[in-house]
């Protein structure tokens, strides 16, 4: 039986035609499996637009009721429900289909990291330079562990490279999310935010420093060319950033009240647009404008949380494809791979932030709690950024078998993101938490 994509009605006698021996007592069990199974059917068959908008009513719903039965952050809701009308459950929505909303998806990362780079203080790298030893170390530490590690079970140096450089970095999209609902008060969650801006950061460089020596190491291709193109997506994002935060600077001595969230938005949008079109790095370009508006305007930058309701529906649409893009494929065959790469990156992450805790002015408690909170892992904003360098297609590419073990690692760091935040904050380093339990 199929159900048409415009046909919502489900009659009775049309069912019973369709079933040999018509509708009869025998018949009842295939009738209620048929009739449980046809809203998940109907969704299949439905406009993927129509489709994703269900989601996100959905995933609106199930944040709430998670929140409200376990306490977690509603976040974690809006993901498993993504995940659950993944290829890795039902199948409702085809990763495909996603590709039409690729620009809002890009801009809903946009205004998380602007709103990331808009609440860290670079000054504070200068004025303790031990916080800034330990966002370094943190990110490096982590990326030389995890590929150390791969190559030693047998993984090739370029694979392993790769999987190192995503891994050193901690999701601003998750952090930021989890963070506007818990609203914690407190150094460590300042320190959160600063080091998550670094290892993205450090990440991104990592992966474009892996691009050019890839190409270093294939035959037929010259490393300037490549070198070069990095330099200028690296330059430029800097450059548009940097521009982008001097005029949301100036223009807000001209604009009052609502209207300055209206321009920050406007901006964002912008900044994305100009980067995609000069192949710049949306990511780096709306950090680093964030962070020159901060330091030029000070106290009288205001920025609301994902930039207003507009940004909180483009953030749960976020979360619904951070979740649709879940996999699990292979994991029994992948497991040592997967164990290895989560394992590594936990040990790494917090045992370098135990390490330098004193130094930096931090204690036992809080800093454990810190590196917990640094376990949220996403590759979606550092390899939206990474796409922006470019991918020959006679590059050799990595090994597939490494590539799905980094994925479905990624997975489960990213669903579980929500409750290392929370733990790690609320629970370890004790910051005051409005919305979680104590």
């Amino acid at each position: 039986m199929s159900v048409s994509k415009f046909d919502v009605s489900f009659p009775l006698d049309r069912l019973a035609a369709d079933m040999p021996g018509g509708l009869s007592l025998d018949n009842l069990g295939t009738l209620g499996s048929e009739l449980a199974l046809w809203p998940i059917q109907a969704l299949r068959g439905a406009d993927p637009i129509m489709g994703l908008a269900v989601l996100m009513i959905v995933a609106l719903l199930a944040g709430e009721a998670v929140h409200r039965m376990t306490r977690l952050p509603r976040a974690l809701g809006a993901m498993l429900v993504g995940a659950l009308a993944s290829p890795l459950a039902l199948s409702l929505v085809a990763r495909a289909e996603l590709d039409p909303w690729k620009p809002l998806l890009d801009l809903a990362v946009g205004l998380l990291v602007f709103e990331l780079g808009s609440r860290i203080r670079p000054r504070w790298l200068i004025d303790n330079p031990w916080l800034t030893v330990k966002c370094l170390a943190e990110a490096l530490v982590t990326g030389a562990a995890v590929t150390t590690v791969l190559v030693w079970m047998g993984v090739s140096l370029s694979s392993a490279a790769l999987a190192g450089a995503v891994a050193m970095a901690s999701s601003p999209v998750i952090t930021m999310t989890v963070l506007n609902e818990l609203k914690p008060r407190g150094q460590v969650s300042d320190r959160l935010l600063m080091m998550t801006a670094v290892n993205t950061v450090c990440a991104v460089l990592a992966l474009t420093a892996w691009r050019v020596l890839t190409t270093l190491d294939s035959d037929g291709f010259e490393w300037q060319p490549a070198l070069a193109g990095a330099l200028y997506t690296l330059c430029g994002s800097y450059l548009l950033g940097a521009v982008s935060g001097l005029l949301l600077e100036r223009l807000s001595r001209q604009i009052q009240g609502s209207g300055l969230a209206a321009l920050q938005l406007a901006l964002v949008v912008l900044a994305a647009m100009l980067a995609a079109q000069f192949t710049f790095s949306p990511l780096l370009a709306l950090l680093i404008a964030g962070m020159v508006a901060r330091a030029r305007m000070g106290h009288r930058l205001r920025v609301e949380p994902q930039l207003g309701s507009g940004g909180a529906a483009l953030t749960l649409l976020l979360l619904v494809t951070l979740g649709l893009l879940s996999t699990l494929e292979g994991l029994i065959d992948l497991l040592p791979l997967v164990a290895a790469i989560i394992g590594t990156r936990l040990l790494a992450k917090t045992g370098t932030v135990l390490l330098l805790a004193r130094p930096s002015g931090l204690g036992w408690r809080q800093a454990l709690g810190l590196g917990l909170a640094l376990q949220p892992a996403s590759s979606l904003a550092v390899l939206l950024t990474g796409n922006t360098l470019g991918w020959p297609s006679a590059l050799p590419l990595p090994d597939s078998t490494l590539l799905q073990a980094l994925l479905i690692a990624l997975t489960l760091m990213q669903l579980s993101g929500p409750v290392w935040l929370q733990l790690g904050l609320c629970k370890v380093a004790r910051e005051t938490c409005s919305n979680a339990p104590r």
